[in-house]
Parts: structure tokens; sequence; C-alpha cells
């Protein structure tokens, strides 16, 4: 089985992957230092949770936005699963899509694979938003080449400048308010309307843009964790895909075995 490995900005999600179906799936807080054994002894015993044994991965692929990470990974997979990894976006697993930006070495891995997985999951014109520590929105054509995109400040990095930066204002969770009213009558009450509906009309406000300069219908993916909530607020969404990354990355995967 295939152990892919999305290491962000906040957290690191590894995932079971047999035959393109997540079998399952574990996320750690990303911190660089953590070591490869530090790694194995969690993940034996997850695995073993689940079913599963070190034995039973037999390749790793990896895609990461944090290089300091990266080592302490390959050293995983080489230690412990007695693979080499593959990493994202290197030989043997190039993109295999074209990046039309002006400076396609700075994209991150995770937005790439994001925009493998969606045009291969939905043809046509894309805007794939990703929750994440930002927010990104992702523009993908039919061809399926890269556009290019926005990158905002995501929601829970918001609240907490907010909260850090005002020495008055308490910690709230991200949340739709309970009342349908944008007049707030506490702190409490004014902190979730800006906060949750100030995002929902800064999403809704930039897809508009978006779809308007794109000039075709265009799907709206979302994929991260706040995705289930923001989606029963808005219907800007076409579609949610929890698993975009890992499916790109199980999808990359595949495309190397076959070259």
């Amino acid at each position: 089985m295939l152990l892919a490995i999305d290491a962000g900005n906040t957290n690191v999600v590894f995932a079971l992957v047999d035959n393109g179906k997540i079998r399952a799936r574990w996320r750690i807080a990303t911190d660089s230092r953590r070591t490869a054994d530090e790694y194995a002894v969690w993940l034996n015993q997850l695995l073993t949770l689940e079913g599963y044994s070190i034995g039973d991965v037999s390749d790793v692929i990896i895609a990461t936005v944090v290089p300091r990470a990266l080592h302490n990974l390959q050293v995983l997979a080489s230690k412990y699963f007695k693979v080499e990894a593959l990493i994202a976006g290197e030989a043997p697993v190039e993109w295999g899509i074209t990046l039309d930006v002006e400076e396609p070495g700075s994209v991150g891995a995770d937005r790439v694979v994001n925009a493998i997985a969606a045009h291969h999951l939905h043809p046509g014109d894309l805007i794939v938003i990703d929750f994440g520590t930002a927010t990104t929105f992702d523009v993908i054509d039919y061809n399926g080449a890269y556009k290019g995109g926005i990158i905002a400040p995501g929601i829970n990095l918001s609240l907490d400048a907010l909260v850090m930066a005002a020495a008055k204002l308490p910690r709230i969770a991200i949340e739709a308010p309970e009342s349908k009213s944008v007049i707030g009558r506490t702190t409490e009450d004014q902190m979730h309307v800006g906060v949750f509906w100030g995002y929902v009309a800064m999403m809704e406000g930039l897809v508009s843009r978006l779809k308007t300069e794109i000039g075709r219908s265009a799907e709206v993916l979302s994929t991260g964790g706040l995705a289930v909530l923001f989606d029963q607020h808005t219907d800007i969404f076409d579609a949610i895909a929890p698993d975009l990354t890992i499916q790109g990355l199980a999808l990359l995967h595949e495309r190397s075995l076959n070259n």
C-alpha cells in the first residue's frame, strides 16, 4: 500500500492508500524538529489500531511546503518502510501539468497536487478553495493548466492576530453565529459576526471576481478542514473534496509507476 504524506505549515497528514482508495488517515502537528523515530513510534501505533502494520507499506510519496520537515520524513521512509520516498514535483514524479504563472517554482506543492486531483475529478474550468494555515484560491483551466490564484490569511490565523493584538478580546470558536443578525449585541457576538460572516463575504466576493475574470463557467471545489462548515452557510461551492491533496498524491504515484 501507498503511504501518502502531505506536510503543511500547520499539520502533517499521513494517509494509507490502496488501489486509489484511502483506507486510513492521521494528522500530527507540523514540527520540523520531529525525528523519523518519533514519527515511526506514532505511526506504528496508529497502523496497529487500524489493523495494519509497517510492513503493509510498500511505497511512500511526500508533498511538503515545509522544506525543513522533508529530511526526517525521507529518513522515516528509508529506515522504517525500507523504501526511497518519492517527492512530488521531482523526478520521477514531475507535475505533468503546465504551471502557467510567472514564477512556477514558487507555487506550493500542495496547490499543484490539488490542481492535478481537481482536474482529474472535474474536467473544465475550476476554482479550488483550500482552507489551511492560509486560505488559497487556485484557478485551473479546462486543459488542466494551473493559472494562478489568491492567497488570503486563514480564518484561524486572522482570529489569532485579532486576539493577540487586542488585549480585551476573548478567544472564540470558529463557528457560525447563533443569531442570523449581523448586529452583534455582545463583544463575542460581534467577533463571531466579523470573523465568520466577514470570511464568508470575502470568499463570495473573491469567487465572483475570479469567475468574471475567467469569463467562462467554472466549478468551485473546496477542501480543508473548514470546507464542510462553510458549505452550510454559502452556496458558492459546487463540490467538497476533503481528501483532494491525498488524491492528487495517489495520482502522481500511479503516473510514476506507468512512466
